[in-house]
């Protein structure tokens, strides 16, 4: 059971119904996750080397929103990221919006979305410099998720740190304490005024729009006053438990970093009228906490495309001494601090450009029959059913 079965059957009569307020950027997510590894998207024939099994693979959708793509594509993401690891301990914090911000950033995603994220980074980047506190240049890998368990609007980012940094010449490696990275306090106060003054600023540049029920605060004075009791409101960031060691990090970003709104395992049941899919009450704990919840079908599609994302936004974000710009040299240099080794290139079983033309194309997956890998034999176009392993030449041209 699949979004993309949701989708299939009861994806038409939900655009009927809503027609002309859907966006393009939800038609268009709607409409590959239908088409996802199916004969519209065209695919490839495969014979097993042991068994002459012919097996046909259709092509994946690979948007970023598709709960079956997201998979390979995290596992592709985490074998780069692995050998950015530092020998260091790595702390998880977790900056929230409050509710009245985030029903704005409902209509003002791109806009509010990247100032949630360029805010906590900057909040943690000036305290962690501050020499009162860690007085260290630090590196930070920040995940914009936009939704709850139950698929509600909830905007947050989740941001994994090393605990350290490098000293402003980059001369030495300051380590934080054991357990305490930053004092969540401090943090929470600087991050409030960030945002606060931020969404002034958008606001002043008439970068923000409203609807419904905000449709008052295009108003200066009205958006004014809507602000102010939240300067007076304690915000939550929420800094967990240090991470026992980079394999942990590595397993917590596995779950985290390329995740959707819900995933194809928590489907239970569905039809026409509704949709059953597995939940976490947080305020629980213990098993008590896992429950289920039933949604109109109409209302399981709309919850799932409100956390489309906006064309060329970005979800992962890597900021100081991660930036892409010199991420290789720092870590280098961080290494050679610590005195620790690179890591090992392993090697990935693939094959290079100047072996492409005598070794055998192989598909990741086992054969089903009997396990053994499967060759590549030809490919088909679009909206195409092969009958037989097409002609591999007529195939390429």
């Amino acid at each position: 059971m699949e979004v993309s079965d949701i989708f299939r059957a009861h994806g038409a009569a939900f655009r009927a119904a809503n027609a002309g307020h859907i966006s393009l950027d939800q038609l268009k997510v709607m409409s590959v996750i239908e088409r996802c590894r199916t004969a519209a998207l065209g695919g490839h024939v495969t014979r097993c080397e042991d068994c002459a099994h012919e097996h046909i693979a259709y092509n994946s959708c690979r948007n970023r929103h598709c709960p079956k793509c997201q998979a390979g594509a995290a596992k592709a993401w985490l074998a780069a990221r692995e050998a950015e690891l530092l020998p260091v301990r790595y702390f998880h914090l977790v900056f929230t919006l409050p509710r009245p911000i985030a029903d704005i950033a409902h209509q003002n995603k791109r806009e509010i979305y990247n100032l949630l994220m360029r805010a906590s980074a900057d909040t943690v980047i000036k305290i962690a410099a501050d020499p009162k506190h860690l007085g260290a240049r630090i590196g930070i890998t920040s995940v914009l998720h936009t939704w709850g368990s139950a698929m509600t609007h909830h905007p947050h980012v989740h941001m994994i740190v090393p605990g350290g940094g490098l000293l402003a010449d980059g001369s030495k490696w300051i380590a934080c304490r054991k357990n305490f990275f930053l004092s969540v306090r401090v943090l929470s106060r600087l991050y409030r005024r960030l945002i606060l003054e931020g969404l002034a600023k958008l606001h002043e540049a008439e970068k923000l729009q409203f609807f419904g029920d905000h449709a008052k605060l295009a108003d200066p004075a009205a958006f004014g006053a809507f602000l102010k009791p939240l300067r007076q409101t304690d915000w939550v960031v929420y800094a967990k438990e240090p991470f026992a060691g980079p394999k942990t990090v590595l397993a917590y970003l596995s779950r985290y970093t390329h995740r959707v709104a819900i995933s194809n395992s928590r489907l239970i049941r569905f039809d026409a009228a509704s949709v059953t899919f597995r939940v976490k009450n947080y305020r629980l704990k213990g098993a008590g906490r896992r429950t289920t919840m039933t949604l109109a079908t109409s209302e399981f599609i709309r919850r799932f495309l409100i956390h489309v994302l906006p064309k060329g936004q970005h979800r992962i974000r890597h900021y100081g001494f991660f930036g892409n710009g010199n991420r290789a040299a720092n870590i280098a240099r961080i290494r050679h601090l610590l005195g620790a080794k690179p890591p090992s290139r392993k090697d990935t079983g693939g094959t290079t450009e100047s072996n492409n033309d005598q070794e055998p194309r192989i598909l990741a997956l086992p054969c089903p029959c009997c396990g053994g890998r499967l060759i590549f034999k030809g490919t088909f176009a679009p909206a195409q059913h092969p009958r037989a392993p097409p002609n591999p030449q007529r195939a390429a041209a």
